[in-house]
């Protein structure tokens, strides 16, 4: 079920591991947070191809790793306007209903860009940053909104 708002998520989902994933026309990046909601880390990157096998392999993801909530990141325009991007992540988000999670969306603008600014100024090889850049902008998807949930309370 996708939630309007991080207080409406905050009710569903209280605590526990929380995904982050940055969905792209060519592959997902994931990340997930620890239990308490204070760090968010990268985790790896799916290969998209038939959404059967994308939700197989989100599936076999949210298993393992006991995720109780999704934050799926929303590609929105630079105005905060729809665009075509942000209508196919918002029917992604819709058809992940099978996992029966929790799903906030949550704005990505500059979030690809502010991770590969980063991975550039350490020096990560333009390879690596672009084996790494879906996984890590996913992370920094998470990070954004789990630092926002904790400063909600449940009724706000």
């Amino acid at each position: 079920m996708i939630l309007a708002s991080p207080a409406e998520f905050l009710i569903e989902v209280q605590s526990g591991r929380l995904a982050g994933l940055d969905v792209g026309t060519k592959t997902i990046g994931l990340a997930t947070c620890d239990a308490g909601w204070a760090f968010a880390g990268p985790a790896e990157t799916i290969r998209r191809t038939k959404f059967q096998k994308d939700l197989a392999a989100l599936t076999a993801f949210v298993e393992a790793n006991g995720i109780v909530g999704l934050v799926i990141g929303l590609p929105l325009n630079m105005d905060g306007s729809d665009s075509p991007r942000t209508q196919s992540t918002r029917a992604f988000a819709r058809n992940l209903a099978p996992l029966g999670l929790p799903v906030l969306l949550w704005d990505e603008r500059w979030s690809t860009t502010a991770v590969e600014r980063a991975m550039i100024d350490a020096d990560v090889s333009r390879a690596k940053r672009a084996e790494k850049v879906d996984a890590m902008a996913a992370a920094h998807i998470l990070q954004g909104a789990i630092d926002a949930l904790v400063n909600l309370t449940p009724d706000s």
